[in-house]
This record gives structure tokens, sequence and C-alpha cells, in this order.
């Protein structure tokens, strides 16, 4: 019966935790299974998994073309030995779910072709290089599968989704763009084809229908204005009209229609993606209730001892006076027991972050108590607490900055550097001799390790600096770049002096997780297109050293390019004949300046057709998913950004505030506060499980940044559509939705991975 009563309790954990995360994998619910899933969800199970996915990828760095060459058995066993993860990785995944789960599953099917083509490709091009014969490594571009298919990366998938969902209006809009630019370049080539301009290179103006959409094309990017409307502006001033009429109507009108059909649709799926989420997260609370759930009076309950051990289990690295707050919010009137509308918002509670603060006397306090509680003690800490001294050092900050751009040679502006370290480090001691040391330098206060990372830092170099310039003829420039570069970093710490920008950086800091979706999103966009632009253009262009005198050295290797924009500009390092330079490519790319330059100079190193390969590009990565990445950024600024505050959120202040262990966020500078510091003196439960009041001492606020995962800061985005008592469709039927299912409140999205 114990045994028993223990495996519903580990599989009610299994539930809540994968609420918690949004984790939606339908696992087989036997005890095996389960002991087997918490396996599969370990910490260092999913960065080991992540660990070869990116070692996977990175391969291409010591691969033919190589940025550090390798072996190819080297290599080869490397990628054999990541694709035998994979598949152990997969399996294990096979041994949690259903069988009919596990092969209707599509990302599942996906890492299997991907490893049984990577093994094939493997194999031909190891027998073809025995016999040297030169043949194309095809499989990597499969690579990015493996980190978008696993289980881990379902917000790459999610992206992907959104992305797919997307595409049918934003094709729409596309088509329409194409045909204004084809109208425009068919009354390009009639107005200015026979003229016989010319343009600054001496070509053929706009005598070519597709040269002409090409340019055109470019135009609308901005990256080629004015240049291309020079020729026929010097022939006639009324020629610029046609120009001002095409990038209104395209680059500002069709530009800013698929910003606008982007950012809408996108939203619109999104909230679909993240409204089946949540129905799921609430069926998964819910089977977590009915697992633990007794009969009391008319109602089904949780037990509190039950809730307590179920919390222990899924969130063990909280503090017990957390949980003891957690219980409070849950158990409101202290009955004993959680009904099950408070059980099913335990994930949400988990989800926001907590810290628990202990206030601490200054050690000095006890050392010496009457030296650091003396009046003069005691008016030099009102001071550093004071909001001039704040402002003072803000002036100094300032200052500092005229300094650093003033002449470095002069012998008076190396003094001052000493003088502004020199009070820069008495502001650290004087903080710490008034804030106890702990607090200030407690995980959670980035500004202080900052502040005191880059003033010692600075300290320690400029030492170093001017110590090997005074006992040697040592000049070492790259000291003195760490130098500056410390001294420009400083100025970074007046941010955190003004509110607004603190709420900004905070805000920004709070949405980094969600930037690092699209991170990886363009992370799988850049490794495709890196790895066909090698094996389009590998060789074709080289970079040689000023002073070379190989031939066509000045034409980046490669004679087609005499005389272009490309070889003028000195683009040569710009190439595909390695993994590294390929991204850098790309990055250029995307922030679009100057990228038909490339365009035309790999096409006249190989094809006009080429040019495809940079439209392509532009249209996936800057059309398509960096509007989408705007449009995502947008949402969730104006989320973190508002003051509102969830349901949740508020519970929990509230309950803060009726403990009388509420701290606000300025105090926070005031006392003498410790982040995570409890023993068990300070626990809200006293000994036997006895209530006790709130330890005197101990007090709590939600962090700056409030929630654990991305998951949750997106059902921040649309809670206020879904009522807590809609619990939505069933498990079984979230899984089985297809795109066009119907649910509750008009909700239609694909089965959540």
């Amino acid at each position: 019966m114990a045994e028993a009563a223990s495996q519903e309790l580990l599989l009610a954990a299994a539930f809540v935790s994968d609420a918690q995360y949004n984790r939606n994998i339908p696992f087989k619910t036997s005890p095996e299974a389960v002991r087997l899933y918490y396996l599969y969800n370990h910490w260092f199970m999913r960065t080991a998994t992540y660990f070869f996915i990116f070692l996977n990828l990175s391969l291409a760095v010591f691969e033919e073309p190589a940025v550090y060459p390798l072996p190819f058995l080297a290599t080869s066993v490397v990628e054999v030995l990541c694709l035998l993860v994979f598949f152990g990785r997969l399996m294990h995944f096979a041994k949690i779910t259903r069988r009919n789960v596990f092969w209707k599953d599509t990302k599942n099917i996906c890492i299997m072709v991907a490893i049984l083509l990577s093994l094939t490709d493997l194999a031909i091009y190891g027998a073809l290089r025995i016999y040297n014969i030169k043949s194309i490594r095809w499989s990597r571009i499969v690579r990015p599968i493996f980190l978008v298919n696993f289980a881990e990366s379902r917000q790459i998938r999610r992206a992907f989704r959104s992305i797919r969902n997307t595409l049918p209006e934003i094709t729409y809009v596309f088509l329409l763009f194409m045909f204004s630019l084809l109208m425009f370049s068919l009354m390009a080539l009639k107005l200015f084809g026979e003229r016989n301009l010319q343009t600054a290179e001496g070509l053929p103006y706009f005598r070519d229908y597709l040269e002409t959409v090409f340019d055109l094309y470019v135009l609308v990017t901005t990256a080629n204005s004015p240049d291309v409307m020079m020729p026929a502006f010097d022939f006639s001033s009324w020629y610029a009209l046609f120009f001002i009429a095409f990038v209104i109507v395209n680059t500002y009108i069709f530009m800013s229609l698929f910003l606008a059909v982007v950012y809408n649709n996108y939203k619109k799926h999104l909230k679909n993606e993240i409204r089946t989420l949540a129905y799921m997260k609430r069926r998964k609370m819910i089977e977590a209730f009915n697992l633990l759930k007794e009969e009391e009076g008319t109602q089904f309950v949780v037990r509190e001892a039950q809730w307590k051990q179920l919390v222990k289990l899924v969130a063990p690295d909280i503090s017990n006076s957390h949980r003891e707050l957690l219980l409070r919010i849950s158990d409101d009137e202290q009955k004993g027991f959680i009904d099950k509308k408070s059980f099913v918002q335990l994930a949400d509670l988990l989800n926001i972050q907590v810290i628990t603060l202990k206030i601490r006397s200054h050690p000095l306090g006890r050392w010496m108590p009457r030296v650091y509680k003396s009046a003069v003690s005691q008016f030099l800490r009102s001071v550093v607490r004071h909001r001039g001294f704040v402002w003072t050092y803000d002036v100094i900050i300032l200052i500092n900055a005229i300094f650093i751009a003033l002449d470095e040679e002069s012998p008076y502006i190396s003094y001052a550097e000493w003088v502004f370290l020199a009070l820069y480090i008495i502001e650290i001691l004087l903080k710490v001799y008034t804030y106890e040391p702990r607090a200030f330098f407690g995980k959670n206060q980035f500004w202080n390790w900052f502040d005191t990372l880059i003033i010692f830092a600075a300290l320690t170099a400029t030492i170093l600096n001017t110590t090997l310039k005074s006992t040697t003829k040592y000049n070492s420039q790259q000291i003195l770049d760490i130098v500056f570069i410390l001294r420009v970093l400083r100025l970074i710490r007046i941010v955190d002096s003004i509110q607004r920008f603190r709420v900004i950086m905070n805000t920004l800091i709070n949405i980094v997780p969600t930037m690092l979706t699209f991170g990886g999103l363009t992370l799988v966009v850049y490794c495709i297109f890196a790895i066909i632009g090698m094996e389009l253009f590998h060789g074709k262009i080289q970079f040689f050293p000023a002073n070379s005198n190989a031939p066509y050295a000045l034409e980046c290797g490669n004679p087609a390019l005499k005389d272009s924009l490309f070889a003028r500009g000195k683009y040569c390092k710009n190439n595909f004949n390695n993994f590294a330079s390929s991204f850098i490519v790309l990055m250029e790319l995307t922030v679009v300046n100057q990228w038909h330059v490339f365009a035309n100079g790999f096409a006249n190193v190989t094809a006009q057709p080429a040019k495809l390969y940079f439209i392509a590009f532009h249209i996936v990565m800057v059309i398509i998913i960096v509007n989408i990445f705007v449009s995502f950024i947008l949402e969730a600024f104006f989320v973190e950004y508002s003051l509102e505050k969830s349901e949740v959120e508020t519970a929990i202040e509230q309950k803060i505030q009726e403990l009388g262990m509420g701290v606000q966020e300025e105090a926070l500078q005031d006392e003498q506060l410790l982040d995570n510091m409890e023993d068990a003196d300070n626990d809200l439960e006293g000994e036997g499980g006895t209530k006790t009041q709130p330890a005197k001492g101990l007090v709590f606020k939600i962090a700056s940044k409030r929630y654990r995962t991305v998951d949750a800061l997106l059902q921040r985005m649309f809670e206020a559509e879904i009522p807590l008592e809609d619990e939505g469709p069933s498990f079984e039927e979230i899984l089985n939705l297809s795109p066009t299912a119907a649910v509750p409140g008009d909700l239609t999205s694909e089965r959540a991975v």
C-alpha cells in the first residue's frame, strides 16, 4: 500500500513538473517508465544532448573546407559518436512513450531519417575518398534537424510552426509585392533601356529585364540607393519621380505591410499555441490532483502532508520558507488541505521566482560594535545611502567619459586615470562598509558584481601596463586595448543609476530567453545556407595580404572580378571558403547593406543564377524571420514592460504582505539583506509541523526576473483570455488535435510538441 502511494506521488510529481515546464510528452505511467522519464528529463541528460548536437554542428569547422583541418578519420569518429548518442536518446524516448504515439510523432521519424542519411553519406564519402574520388558531403545540410526535432527544442519547433502557419498570408502579400516589382521593372526597362545610359562602372543601364528586376529588388532594401538612380537622375531630374514613387510603394508601404501581416498572423498563431499549452498544463495538474485526492465532505482535496511531499519532489531546490509561503497561498484559510482550484495553480506558483531574503547585521557591527555604531560611522553610512552619493558618482562617471575621449599621451590624462580608479575603488569600499558584504555581492546583485569586476580588472590591467612600460621597452597594444575597453565599460554604470533605464534593462534581461529561441532559429538557417554556400562558392574567391604578389591578388584571385565593386571594395575576405567565413558573410547579408555587391561578385565568378541564393536568403532571413523576431520581441516587451501583474503574482504579493514579510524593490539597497540564506530557526513552520509566526528577519520579494521559463512569459501574454475554470479538452483530445480541429474558445492549433 505504501509503495503504491509512493508510486502515485512520483507520477503526480512528474505531471506537475511537466505542467511547470510545459513538457507535453505522453509518457507511459508504469513505475519503470516513470523512473525512466525522470532520467530522460534530468538536467545532465538534456545538457549532454545539447552538447552533442552542437558538437555535431561544429564539425563543419574541422571538415573540408575547414577553418582548422582535422583528419577525416577523426571527424568521422566524432560524427558516428554523435549519431550513436542521438540514437540512444531516441530509444530512451521510445521506452517512455507508447508505441503508437512514438511512430505517429513526425519529429522521431525526422531524427531516424537524418541518422540514416548521415551514416549512408559518411560511408559513401569515405569509400570514394579511399579511391581519391572527390564527392560532396550532402548530409551535412540535415544536421540542424537534430537541433530542431529533439524534445528539448520545443521552443524552436514552435517558432517554425508559427512561421509555417504565417506563410499563407505572407505569400499573398509577397505575390502582390512581386507584381508591383515586375511592373516597375517593366516601366524602368521602357523608360531607360533605349537611352544608352551607363552605370558608374560603365555597364549598361536597365537594358536587361532580369537585371532590372534584381536592381530594383535591391533598391527595395535601400542597399544600392541612390547609386541605382543616379544615371537616370543625371540624364533628367524628372526621372527622380519614378524612383521616389517606387521607394514609397515598395519600401515603405509593402515592407511595412509585411511587418503588419507577420505581426498579426504570428501573434494569432502564437496565441493558439499558448492557449493549447495552457490547457495541456491544466490537464496535467488535474491528472496529478486525481492521483492524490481524498474526500473531504462534499469535495475532493489534497492533504497538506502530501502537498508538501509533492512540492519537495517537484522543486527540491526551493527553501523551506518559500515552500511554506506557497502552502499559505494554496491553503489560504489553513484548513490542512488544498482544494482542486488552488492545486491547479501550483505550476504557476512555482514558475514565479520568489527570493527568500534574510536581514543580517554587518560583520563589523559584530566584531567592532563601538566603532561601527559610532556617530562618525553612522554619518558615513547615511552619506553612502543618500541619493546624493549616487548623483555624485554619476557626475564623476560623466567627467571620466570626457577624459577617456581626450589624448592618452598627455601625462595629465594618465594621472587623471589613476584618480578616477581611486575614486571608484573608494566607492566600492564604502558600499561594502555600509551594506552587508554577502548581500552586496548576492547572486541577484548584477550591477554590484559588474562594477567591482570592471574596476579591479581595469586596475590590474593599468598597473600591468604601467609596470611593463616603466621597466622595459615593452609596448603591448593588446593590454592597451583591454585598458581602453574596460574604461569605456565603466560608463555602462550610468544605466543602473537612472530608474527608467534600469526598468528597460531589466525588461530586456527578462526577455533574453525568448531571444535565444530565435537565436536557435537563426542558427538553423545560417547552418543550412552556410553549407549550401560552401558547396556553391568554395574556392571561387581568395583573400591575399595587401603586399601579396600573387596573380590576380587585387581581383580576389579571380579575373572575373576585375574592376568590379566587390574587388574595389576589398571584400575578398568575405567568402565561403570555410564555415566561419560563411557565417560572417551571412551576418553581413542579414544587415543588408551592400548585399547586392556580394550577390554580383559571386554571380560574376560562377553564373548569374547564383543571385537566387542571395535573394532566397534575404527573403527567408530578413523578410520572414527578422520580422517575426521583431513581432515577438514587441509583444514580449509590451507584456513585460507593463506594470500590470498576473493574478498569481498578485496572490503571492498579497500573502507576503499579510504575513508582514514583504520588502520593496528600493529597500533592497538600504537594508542589509542576504539572498537565499536561512536556517531551521527561520522557517515558517515550527518543530513537529506546527504553524509559527513569521521568523524575525526573514522577508520575501518577487524577483525582477519573475518567470522561470519562456512558456511562463508567453502564457502571461494571453492568460486573460483563458478563464481559470475552463479546463479545456482532455489530455488525449489535445494530443490528437489536427491543425483545423476546434477546441473551446474557438481554439485552433496543431498538436503541441
